[in-house]
C-alpha cells in the first residue's frame, strides 16, 4: 500500500467517525471537500447514504402531500359542511403550491407522483371515511390523474 493510499484511507476513517458523531460537521466537511476537489477524500460510503436518503425523502414527500390533496379534495366534494369549505380550500391550494414547487425543482418526480396516485387515493379514501362516516365517497377516483388537471381543477365545480 502507498503512503498516499494510507493517508486516504486514515482521513476516510476519520470521515466515516466523524459522521458517527455528527453528521452535521460531516455534511460541512464534505462540501468542502467537493468544492476543493478534494474527491480521494471523500466517504463515499456515507455520500451515497445521504444521497439516497435525498431522494427517498423528496418521493415520500410527495406521495404525503398528494395524499393529503386528495383528502381535502374528497372532504371539498363530497362533504357537505359549507362551513368547512374555506379551510379545506385553503389547504388545497397550500398543498398544490408545495407539489407544483417540488415538481418544478425536480420534473423527474412527475413519474413518481403518477406512480403513487392510486396509493395516496386510497389512503385518503380510507381517512376520510373515517372522519365522515355518513358521506358515500366514491372508491376510485372520479376525475381526471393528470398532474395539471389535479394541481389546478376546482372539481367541487363541475
Amino acid at each position: 500500500m502507498t503512503t498516499s493510499s494510507k493517508i486516504n484511507d486514515q482521513i476516510n476513517t476519520e470521515l466515516s467517525t466523524l459522521y458517527d458523531r455528527d453528521v452535521h460537521d460531516w455534511l460541512e466537511t464534505t462540501i468542502a471537500q467537493l468544492k476543493q476537489g478534494k474527491l480521494q477524500e471523500l466517504d463515499a460510503e456515507h455520500l451515497i447514504e445521504e444521497l439516497e436518503g435525498l431522494a427517498g425523502r423528496d418521493r415520500r414527500e410527495i406521495e404525503q402531500r398528494l395524499k393529503v390533496l386528495i383528502e381535502h379534495l374528497l372532504k371539498r366534494c363530497y362533504v357537505n359542511l359549507p362551513e368547512c369549505d374555506r379551510a379545506w380550500e385553503i389547504t388545497i391550494i397550500n398543498q398544490r403550491s408545495e407539489l407544483i414547487g417540488l415538481l418544478e425543482q425536480s420534473p423527474s418526480l412527475k413519474h413518481h407522483f403518477l406512480h403513487v396516485f392510486d396509493r395516496a387515493f386510497q389512503t385518503a379514501l380510507r381517512i376520510v371515511q373515517l372522519e365522515y362516516p355518513d358521506t358515500n365517497f366514491p372508491a376510485t377516483w372520479q376525475f381526471s390523474q393528470e398532474i395539471t388537471v389535479v394541481l389546478n381543477e376546482q372539481f367541487w365545480l363541475s
